[in-house]
């Protein structure tokens, strides 16, 4: 049977509108961080409860992502696509006419749900859709808005919550979810898989929400609850911990798991998902840290904090067509390690940083940094997928963006409570050398605070790039991309 196939406008437009319901999904993570203040206020509660509309969207989403496999086996690729895209408006626009807290938190919920599988449906379509010899292309698309949209969610967020109101950072969800959902289906119906009927893993799935759930929410909560001085914090560690181990076992014994494990035994798959994993959360976590450091130690606003941050993604959206053009020539272990390296080295210097910097000290190296991004994104998604079977992609690249969402997590939780605890340890040590010399005591308290903050940020960067290289290394653990068989693309 012949395979169906696009001609070269229908793979650029097929791309732009996969890589689109991409973004829109991203962006919408970060988006709402900033709309929180003004959510609070708009209705009038407080910015703890703010941040429900953020939990209850991290916890739905990471809850849907490794289902991706599933879902896609049960109801089609592009048909699951398709839907996942549009309730994505819908909940959308639930979220912008909400006038409660509670109406608002469960549109959030049902939106995490939506917009889970999107992110790993959207980057099978693109490997299915795109022959072999441009599936590079591809995936510079959607690993520049993967990468990207973070960077300027808090920069879209700030300005649309400034001048048009929070409603409307869900609002605009709306028309770009419709035209994506509506093109998609016409373009690429020739190309939707297979379904089966196959028994629902019940206990796979309360297992699953069960881990999953109380992992987020540790995450998510932990800082604000001061970790484990608090029994609620405790109590989700032990219900995460206990619920994986028994999902673990579930999953690896069942006949029709919800989530696929078996796809780990790929020696590729599973370097290149810890690979991404380690870099991921390396750099998630220096995205988080630099406006929090530029706000409260550097008197920056949270606009200017977010220009900062763009360069990022500026010269990130340069280099894409150059690697994925390196990627189909060279050894995608000497991109990924080679990119991943020139990561530790800018965060490495980075970490000299000092109170009395420029805007330019500040903002160059972020830019520079940003041209790696594409070096190690783009040849290691393909790493990771080339070796699956297209029967398994959907499985592959659902568990793949849900390890790589889950370690930015965690990797948010874990570097904000470093950051802060290495202050109040500097701020102690510092103040100690003072008061033993006879000083003035004139500005001696904010000097002290500054000078705190600011080598607990260098202490962090410092121990950033020390992920950075350890992932470099890491990835020539996978086998030679010439021993990788390239996956069966069409039905």
């Amino acid at each position: 049977m012949t395979s169906p196939s696009l001609s070269k406008e229908q793979l650029v437009l097929a791309g732009i509108l996969l890589a689109a319901a991409n973004f829109v999904v991203v962006l919408d993570m970060t988006i709402a961080n900033v709309a929180v203040p003004h959510i609070a206020g708009g209705l009038a509660i407080s910015g703890n409860e703010g941040t429900y509309v953020i939990t209850s969207y991290a916890v739905a989403e990471a809850i849907t992502v490794p289902l991706t496999g599933w879902l896609a086996g049960r109801f089609g690729t592009l048909r699951m696509f398709v839907i996942g895209i549009m309730l994505f408006g819908l909940c959308s626009a639930l979220c912008g006419l909400a006038n409660s807290l509670g109406f608002l938190v469960v549109a959030r919920i049902l939106q995490g749900f939506a917009g889970g599988p999107l992110m790993p449906l959207s980057q099978t379509l693109l490997m299915t859709v795109f022959p072999k010899e441009k599936q590079m292309t591809a995936m510079a698309i959607w690993s520049v808005t993967t990468l990207v949209a973070p960077v300027l969610g808090p920069i879209v967020g700030g300005y649309i919550c400034d001048n048009w109101g929070w409603s409307w950072a869900f609002l605009i969800n709306i028309p770009l979810t419709v035209i994506c959902g509506l093109a998609v289906m016409t373009l690429l119906k020739p190309f939707e898989t297979p379904t089966l009927k196959v028994k629902i893993d019940y206990v796979g799935l309360l297992l699953l929400v069960i881990f999953v759930g109380s992992l987020q929410l540790m995450l998510d909560e932990g800082q604000k609850l001061d970790w484990f001085g608090s029994t609620e914090i405790i109590i989700l560690l032990i219900t995460a911990v206990l619920g994986f181990i028994s999902f673990l076992i579930w999953e690896i014994t069942e006949l029709n798991p919800i989530v696929d494990l078996s796809i780990f035994k790929n020696r590729s798959y599973s370097v290149s998902v810890f690979t991404i994993s380690l870099t991921f959360g390396a750099f998630f976590g220096s995205i988080v840290l630099t406006p929090l450091w530029l706000q409260t130690n550097m008197g920056y606003t949270a606009t200017t904090s977010g220009l900062v941050m763009a360069g990022n993604g500026m010269l990130a959206i340069i280099a894409a067509p150059i690697a994925a053009k390196m990627a189909g020539k060279i050894d995608a272990r000497k991109l990924v390690s080679a990119g991943v390296l020139w990561l530790g080295i800018m965060t490495c210097y980075r970490s000299f940083g000092s109170s009395d910097m420029t805007y330019a000290q500040i903002a160059v190296p972020i830019l520079i940094q940003g041209m790696a991004m594409p070096f190690f994104f783009i040849p290691l998604n393909a790493l990771a997928l080339s070796s699956v079977d297209v029967n398994k992609m959907a499985s592959a690249a659902g568990l793949m963006n849900f390890i790589r969402t889950l370690s930015g997590a965690f990797s948010t939780s874990l570097v904000t409570t470093v950051w802060s605890n290495r202050a109040t340890i500097n701020r102690t040590e510092l103040a100690g050398i003072i008061t033993s010399r006879p000083v003035s005591l004139t500005g001696l308290d904010q000097l002290v605070e500054s000078q705190s903050v600011m080598l607990a940020t260098n202490q962090v960067f410092l121990a950033v790039s020390v992920v950075f290289i350890i992932a470099a290394m890491a990835v020539w653990l996978a086998p030679r991309p010439e021993q990788l068989s390239a996956p069966r693309l069409g039905h």
